[in-house]
């Protein structure tokens, strides 16, 4: 591997500020001989004159430094840092260079958070479905053994057994939906809907298959209309989608025999969303939820109740994916929960100009 003499003086060194990415250079006395000001950024200070295991603290990136200063090698190494809100990840490249005293060192580093935590991500998408399919998965397995064994001429409980497989099977069927469901709108989500839609209109037309499910448990969905009405920019099935998983989770965890308010505002404007906007808010007499759970409300397989919800079928997917669809209609969600009075759930969506209605 060919190596050059490089930076000979300081006038050289300067050159590391024209770099868009954190980098550094370490000299043959062990001590920083610059660091522009995305590495003082990085660092948290001014590190030059220090010596770098001052400077940099991580034993991974200390003992590649040590080596490349040895023996003028290239290597790759890893520096974790934090911007504030996050911890952040970095590689760093170590490049060694010839100089005429020994071997200097120099450092890029380039920011690949974003990356691990999309790795993060899958890993954690990979083991929710996993642990999903699992619990089902198995129970089915096992009464399908016993219903070909010691339950094979038990008509009682074969009929018990179906009826459970039935559910499991029903569980899985749900969750494959909701699957696909939540890639389909993760496709779409850049894409902003231009059609206008009465959104009124599509609360009515999800409501037709609500009110029976409501019934079930003795509940009633008080359902309050705008005086009048906008149209947003909307896809009217994602919409009924949004009404519909909403009041579902509201009949799920509502208590019997008590009201849904299901309220649509008139037109109005929206700090959040600098404009014209249009509020459904969804409030079930529930149990409420702790304060502590809601900003992770939205994270796909994230329940309050784990085993409450699966017993009454819920796949963890249902807000996640109205997540999605509000952030495409380029709209807002809001939740808000007092324990023992219940919660309400409130989607902003924007209006369409009134130039731009016609």
């Amino acid at each position: 591997m060919g190596q050059q003499v490089i930076m000979a003086d300081d006038s050289d060194l300067r050159l590391l500020d024209a770099l868009p990415v954190p980098a550094m250079v370490i000299g043959v006395d062990e001590r920083v001989r610059r660091a522009n000001r995305h590495a003082q950024s990085l660092i948290g200070t001014d590190c030059t004159g220090w010596h770098y295991i001052t400077a940099l603290r991580q034993p991974g990136l200390l003992d590649a430094v040590e080596a490349s200063l040895r023996d003028g090698g290239h290597r790759k190494a890893r520096f974790l840092g934090s911007d504030g809100a996050r911890d952040t990840t970095w590689d760093v490249t170590l490049i060694g260079a010839a100089l005429p005293t020994g071997h200097a060192v120099v450092l890029t580093f380039q920011d690949v958070t974003a990356v691990e935590e999309a790795g993060q991500m899958r890993r954690d998408f990979i083991a929710n479905v996993s642990h999903e399919l699992r619990t089902p998965l198995t129970a089915l397995l096992g009464f399908v053994e016993t219903l070909r064994g010691p339950a094979r001429d038990d008509a009682a409980a074969r009929d018990r057994f179906l009826d459970i497989m039935e559910k499991e099977a029903g569980r899985m069927h749900r969750l494959v939906e909701d699957l696909l469901s939540l890639s389909r709108v993760e496709d779409q989500e850049r894409n902003r809907p231009r059609t206008a839609i009465d959104l009124a209109v599509v609360v009515e037309g999800a409501l037709d298959s609500l009110r029976p499910m409501a019934a079930e448990r003795g509940m009633t969905i008080d359902w309050q209309p705008p005086g009048d009405s906008a149209p947003v920019a909307g896809d009217a099935v994602q919409l009924a989608q949004v009404v519909t998983n909403l009041v579902e989770n509201a009949i799920k965890y509502g208590h019997e025999n008590s009201r849904i308010d299901l309220h649509l505002s008139d037109a109005a404007h929206e700090t959040s969303l600098r404009q014209t906007g249009l509020r459904l808010s969804v409030r079930d007499r529930g149990d409420g939820i702790p304060v502590h759970h809601i900003a992770r409300l939205t994270e796909r397989f994230y329940r309050v109740d784990s085993h409450r919800s699966r017993e009454i079928g819920g796949t963890g997917l249902g807000l996640a994916i109205v997540k999605h669809i509000v952030n495409r209609h380029r709209g807002r969600l809001r939740v808000t929960s007092e324990l023992g009075q219940g919660s309400t759930f409130t989607v902003i969506l924007p209006c369409i100009p009134p130039e731009d209605a016609g």
